[in-house]
């Protein structure tokens, strides 16, 4: 199942020529979905052409509003494209964000924007997956959020199942991959008699703006990847604890101890729009498997083979 993440927007606070303000768009099988929504972010998505008819879920970090503007100018494209499908909007201060709603007039576009209000630990449970959101550390009211596939059921072990259990290939295969008992000779099989280990679903965190905390540490715990604030060097640190931010140095060092398999740094200050070689530089000194995003940059998470 395809798991896509795209990167419409890997800016700081502000904009630049050559960087978006933040925004990532994740496809997961039919499901679209996009992680913050700054300024611009439609625009963003025509060049990427990931399209809006398929956009149902957008869950935003935190009410600044470089990670939330671009949502207002989305809403009403959606509606002037005819939309009828509810549109769901997750985010810390849901009141906040759905009094704004109001007051621009949503409540009468010809489709429902729905607002839900997440803490940390709470879930959004799809078929093949969840989004559980996470407490970080910035100067407002934020979250951050892990996308969590289900696991899967171990690989099916033929040879056991035809030389062991003397099975004939066929529709009772089919039965106990799907994880279902069968009788066979008078015998029930159970699938575990004939599946392997568990296989555990692919994991990405993204944590928004925040410094970096024990929280992240621990959801983050051997993802697949990890999308980590990195606004600034290890030089402006004192700045990055007054604004809620983290350095290049303290987001390679949640990686490492999370033991994640690989991380991108995203928030990239204007410092650095024209060349964040210092800031990929600076992580890579801790956490080796590090790269920069950049906007439109994409990646499959695939499974580990």
């Amino acid at each position: 199942m395809l798991f896509k993440i795209t990167f419409l927007g890997t800016s700081g606070t502000i904009p630049s020529v050559e960087r978006n303000s933040p925004a990532i768009f994740v496809q997961f099988g039919g499901q679209r979905m996009l992680f913050d929504c700054g300024e611009g972010t439609q625009r963003q998505m025509m060049i990427a052409k990931t399209g809006f008819r398929n956009l149902d879920n957008i869950f935003i970090t935190h009410l600044h509003t470089d990670h939330f503007i671009g949502i207002f100018g989305l809403i009403e494209t959606m509606s002037l494209n005819e939309r009828t499908k509810d549109l769901n909007v997750y985010s810390p201060r849901a009141d906040v964000l759905k009094a704004l709603f109001d007051a621009f007039g949503y409540d009468q576009l010809n489709y429902d924007v729905k607002v839900r209000e997440l803490k940390d630990g709470d879930e959004v449970k799809f078929d093949d997956f969840k989004v559980v959101a996470f407490k970080t550390e910035h100067i407002v009211k934020s979250v951050g959020y892990a996308i969590i596939e289900n696991d899967r059921r171990g690989k099916f072990n033929r040879e056991k199942a035809e030389r062991e259990l003397g099975i004939p290939p066929g529709p009772l295969y089919a039965k106990l991959a799907r994880g279902e008992e069968i009788v066979w000779k008078g015998k029930v099989i159970t699938p575990d008699m004939v599946l392997g280990e568990v296989r555990r679903g692919r994991k990405v965190v993204y944590t928004g703006d925040t410094r970096p905390t024990e929280r992240t540490v621990e959801i983050a715990r051997d993802a697949d990847l990890l999308i980590h604030d990195a606004s600034f060097k290890e030089e402006l640190k004192e700045w990055a604890i007054e604004s809620g931010h983290s350095t290049a140095r303290e987001a390679a060092e949640v990686a490492k101890a999370a033991n994640v398999k690989k991380l991108i740094l995203t928030h990239i200050s204007t410092r650095y729009s024209k060349d964040a070689t210092p800031l990929l530089e600076e992580a890579k000194e801790v956490f080796s498997n590090t790269i920069i995003a950049s906007d439109f940059l994409s990646i499959e998470v695939n499974y580990k083979r």
